[in-house]
C-alpha cells in the first residue's frame, strides 16, 4: 500500500497514532490527508493510505474494492504505525471516512490493537451496494442486480479484462439497470439529484478533484459489488467493546441513518455526534464544520 506518514512537531517519546482512510473512491491526497495532517498537528502520528488496488497502492485489477481486503488494509496500516520507533503500539486508533467507515469498524471487531475507532460521514458499502440508498431495492431489483453482475463476469472472462461500472447499480424509470463508466458525470445536470450534487461539488470541482481519485475521473470495476453482496460488514460489532466508538455525521447528511443504525447496534462505550448545519460532504474538507476538537479529545482520552 502507498501511504503518507505525518509526524507531530516538537514532541518526543512514544506517541499515540491513528490510521486513516476514505472516502470510498478517494485517494490519500484528498480528505484522509487533511484529517491526517490536522490530527498530526494535534499530537498524533498519523498515516493516510490509498486502499489496495487504488491510487498509488499496488494490486491488479485496478479500481477494485473488497470488504475483506479493504478491512485488512486498516490492519496493515496499524502494522506500519507500530513499526515506527516513536509510536506506542498500545496507543493506536483508526478513523474511517465515508465508505471506509464500514471497513474500519470491521477491522476493529477483529483487531484488538485498534484501541479506539471513529467514523465520519459513515457509509456501509455492503448495505449500500446490496440494498441501495435507504434499503430501497425491492427483492426483484436485488435479483436483477445479481443477474446483471453474474452475466458481467462472463463479459469480463471473455474479454480478459474487467469492465467499469456503477458500484451502486441504478435503475431507470422503466425498471432497467443503468450502466455507466464513471461514478460522476462530466457536467452536473440542470436539475440534479441532491445526493449527486453534493458529491459532484467535491470530486468534480477544484474543491476536491484529484486525477487519481476514482470518484473524480473514472469508476470501479463493474463486478465490484459482488463481494459486497456476499459479505456484510461489522457483523460482530459487539466485539469492539470495551473499546470506544465515535460516530460523526452531519445533521443534514443524506447518509446520517448509517451512523444512527451503527450507534444503535454497537455496545458501550459509544458516542454519536451530529454536526449542526453540515451535510455529508461538508465533513470531507470544511474546517469550520469538521469537529477536530472532538476527535482530538476522543483519541486523547482513549489513547492516553
Amino acid at each position: 500500500m502507498a501511504a503518507d506518514l505525518y509526524q507531530p512537531k516538537n514532541v518526543s517519546g512514544k506517541l499515540p497514532a491513528i490510521a486513516i482512510s476514505g472516502p470510498f473512491g478517494a485517494v490519500k491526497e484528498q480528505s484522509s490527508g487533511l484529517y491526517a495532517q490536522t490530527m498530526a498537528e494535534n499530537g498524533f502520528v498519523t498515516v493516510a493510505f490509498d486502499p489496495s488496488y487504488t491510487g498509488e497502492s499496488s494490486g491488479e485489477p485496478r479500481n477494485l474494492a473488497s470488504p475483506d481486503i479493504n478491512t485488512e488494509d486498516f490492519s496493515a496500516a496499524v502494522d506500519f504505525l507500530g513499526l515506527q520507533a516513536n509510536v506506542d503500539r498500545n496507543r493506536i486508533g483508526a478513523i474511517g471516512i465515508c465508505g471506509f467507515s464500514g471497513m474500519v469498524l470491521t477491522a476493529a471487531t477483529s483487531d484488538s490493537r485498534i484501541k479506539a475507532v471513529a467514523t465520519v460521514s459513515m457509509y456501509d458499502m455492503s448495505r449500500s451496494m446490496s440494498r441501495s440508498y435507504k434499503d430501497s431495492y425491492t427483492l426483484e431489483q436485488r435479483h436483477k442486480v445479481i443477474e446483471y453482475l453474474s452475466q458481467q463476469r462472463w463479459v469480463d472472462a471473455n474479454s480478459g479484462k474487467p469492465s467499469l461500472g456503477y458500484h451502486e447499480v441504478p435503475f431507470d424509470e422503466h425498471g432497467n439497470i443503468v450502466k455507466g463508466r464513471r461514478v460522476l458525470p462530466d457536467t452536473l445536470p440542470a436539475d440534479p439529484n441532491p445526493v449527486l450534487a453534493v458529491f459532484f461539488d467535491y470530486y468534480r470541482t477544484a474543491r476536491g478533484f484529484h486525477p487519481r481519485g476514482i470518484n473524480s475521473t473514472t469508476a470501479w470495476t463493474a463486478t465490484t459489488p459482488v463481494s459486497f453482496f456476499s459479505f456484510p460488514m461489522y457483523a460482530n460489532i459487539e466485539m469492539i467493546s470495551p473499546r470506544p466508538v465515535l460516530l460523526v455525521a452531519g445533521e443534514n447528511a443524506h447518509s446520517r441513518y448509517y451512523s444512527e443504525d451503527v450507534y444503535n447496534a454497537a455496545s458501550e462505550p459509544k458516542t454519536l455526534l451530529l454536526v449542526p448545519n453540515a451535510d455529508h460532504v461538508d465533513l470531507y474538507d470544511q474546517m469550520d464544520k469538521i469537529p477536530f476538537d472532538k476527535l482530538t479529545a476522543f483519541f486523547d482520552q482513549h489513547l492516553a
